[in-house]
């Protein structure tokens, strides 16, 4: 009984939670594929026939087609710049030793306290002065420079973890810096590597605030920009269908992608942790 007992307290509060996240998402699923007058007659209900009318007139009359486009813009050339920057940047404070090493390390890692509000009117100004406002190529370098203290510090434990006899080894074969770097470290950092990029894609397709103030044409709006007129558009025009409907589009690339990574997402940071 006791174990019973037991069993119950830890599980019932894990079960009431997965039913209060799960079902908001069953019923903005069911909700694509019913019409207004269903949503109105019985918004808890399921739909007398499923139809794709919503997800129709969300990718052609408002545009979310151009929108997915430019969040996929967005998010891999966000990630792919995260990468090209965190990797060197990580490697040089973790195996390289050099005046104010400590310092800089700890400098990355204190930016990841900062609130990312502080620096939005900065860098409002900053993308003015460069004409790179209103423009999604430089939304992507803010996403990659906000997200470089996170990036650097979860790879800087693996790599602390990779054997420095490997990277001996591969310099007195005739390695240079950057070819140990790229063929010896890179590799066996695969599995950080992979944890920041997913996080990282996640939190770009995801954004809203930033590309808010830094975007302006509706024409480069995001995703997140997108649904958020739909919405607005909804207390008008009732279109809670297409709204369900966008909001679909936007979720389940997210579904799949932690889907399919989410072994190597709970391994990569519980690597992360331990080996940090």
């Amino acid at each position: 009984m006791k174990k019973l007992l037991s069993r119950i307290v830890i599980r019932l509060p894990l079960i009431l939670w997965t039913i209060a996240v799960l079902y908001p998402i069953l019923w903005m699923f069911i909700g694509a594929f019913k019409s207004n007058a269903e949503i109105y007659a019985n918004p808890w209900g399921l739909p007398h026939v499923f139809n794709f009318q919503n997800f129709s007139q969300a990718w052609n009359e408002y545009n979310i087609d151009t929108s997915v486009f430019n969040s996929l813009i967005v998010t891999v050339l966000g990630a792919l710049l995260t990468l090209l920057m965190a990797i060197p940047t990580a490697y040089a404070l973790e195996r390289i030793v050099f005046k104010g090493n400590r310092f800089l390390f700890t400098l990355y890692i204190s930016a990841m306290m900062i609130p990312t509000v502080l620096g939005w009117i900065p860098l409002f100004f900053l993308l003015m002065q460069l004409n790179l406002l209103d423009n999604i190529y430089g939304l992507s370098i803010v996403y990659a420079v906000s997200q470089l203290p996170f990036s650097i510090f979860v790879l800087t434990s693996f790599m602390g973890t990779i054997p420095k006899a490997l990277e001996e080894s591969a310099a007195m074969d005739g390695l240079s810096p950057y070819g140990v770097l790229w063929k010896i470290i890179t590799p066996l950092s695969m599995t950080g590597i992979i944890t920041v990029t997913i996080m990282n894609a996640i939190q770009f397709w995801n954004e809203y605030f930033m590309a808010l103030i830094f975007l302006q044409s509706e024409e480069n709006y995001t995703l997140a920009l997108a649904i958020d007129y739909i919405s607005n558009e909804a207390e008008y025009t009732n279109a809670w269908g297409t709204l369900f409907a966008s909001l679909a589009i936007a979720i389940i690339p997210v579904i799949i992608l932690y889907a399919i990574f989410q072994r190597r997402i709970s391994k990569g940071m519980t690597e992360g942790a331990i080996k940090g």
